[in-house]
């Protein structure tokens, strides 16, 4: 019979199968569902910064630059305390989900400062979260500011909230830094015992008939799978961490692209808000049917069977592919 058992972040998960970061996890009878599902995980909706304290030095800097010209550009701001259910309803809400299910429940902190990071975290760990999946994200406008002071703030970001808290903590993380793997390993030396590839921007739109800026919600394809696929192949055995996968898992075969590549988990939002949680159950058939075709007898037999180190060709995961497939193209062309 095939093993779907997979481990990540010292928890033991029966598939990994694990429900992203969404609105989905604001209602627990959700989750509830997801559980019934099958999904092995629940990660919660973030807890942005900017709900644990408009103190924020970033945010700040954003509320004002430019005020004093451009009243009207407070409106690009959301009502903070409006937004989610603020940092007393999300302890609640770890609280309530544990209670209601027997899967762990990941908690979400989205910011990019330590102001207030640390202290939540461990309030998360006191609410019941089995784990603390921190997500950075933030878009460096300011030309003074250096890559490297940008991966310093993390790092020691990282290191302040692992410092401070008992459970495990992973990172999610952009694909846009220009030495991926060194950042990798720094965060992991900060105490991290996971990474997440990758956070997915949303990338805003221009409505150019009102000329205003549309911060719209696309929900991802499986072709976006490629992108984190290719560097959790690179990653795997590289790092000395866990590994999951998100931003375009939406089928089976996802899944096992994913454990191929070398990720202990494969995370999921898209998929089931388009088409409900009950899809996570047809995932895992999926997976499991092609296991058992494929003669592959575990998960974690079959996890970076396809990672660069394991591959005869190694340098297709590098800039050789790259010039195969421009190659190839052309061979299609009339």
């Amino acid at each position: 019979m095939t093993d779907l058992t997979t481990h990540y972040l010292g928890l033991e998960l029966k598939n990994p199968l694990v429900a992203s970061a969404s609105a989905l996890s604001k209602k627990t009878s959700t989750v509830k569902k997801m559980e019934d599902a099958g999904i092995s995980a629940v990660v919660m909706y973030s807890l942005f910064e900017e709900q644990i304290t408009h103190d924020s030095l970033a945010f700040n800097y954003y509320m004002e630059r430019g005020t004093e010209r451009f009243a009207e550009s407070l409106d690009y701001f959301p009502n903070l305390d409006r937004y989610n259910v603020g940092p007393d309803g999300y302890l609640e809400r770890i609280r309530q989900n544990k209670e209601a299910v027997d899967i762990p429940v990941i908690a979400s902190l989205n910011g990019v400062s330590n102001t207030g990071w640390v202290d939540y975290a461990e309030k998360m760990a006191q609410a019941g979260a089995d784990a603390l999946e921190l997500n950075v994200y933030y878009i460096p406008t300011n030309p003074e500011i250096t890559a490297r002071e940008m991966e310093d703030n993390t790092v020691d970001l990282v290191r302040a909230v692992c410092a401070n808290v008992e459970i495990p903590v992973s990172v999610k993380l952009s694909p846009f830094y220009s030495a991926l793997p060194n950042l990798a390993e720094r965060l992991v030396n900060a105490g991290a015992q996971g990474l997440v590839l990758f956070n997915r921007f949303i990338q805003p739109d221009i409505d150019v008939e009102s000329m205003e800026v549309d911060p719209t919600l696309h929900l991802s394809t499986s072709e976006e799978l490629l992108l984190p696929l290719r560097w959790m192949a690179l990653l795997y055995g590289r790092i000395d961490a866990d590994l999951a996968l998100t931003s375009g898992v939406h089928t089976g075969l996802d899944l096992v692209k994913a454990v191929m590549a070398g990720a202990n988990v494969a995370m999921v939002a898209s998929e089931f808000v388009a088409k409900g949680v009950g899809r996570a159950a047809e995932m895992l058939a999926e997976m499991e049917n092609w296991m058992t075709a494929y003669d592959h007898v575990s998960v974690e037999k079959m996890r970076g069977s396809v990672s660069q180190q394991h591959v005869e060709n190694p340098a297709a995961f590098e800039r050789a592919n790259y010039m195969k497939a421009l190659q190839s193209y052309d061979n299609k062309l009339p």
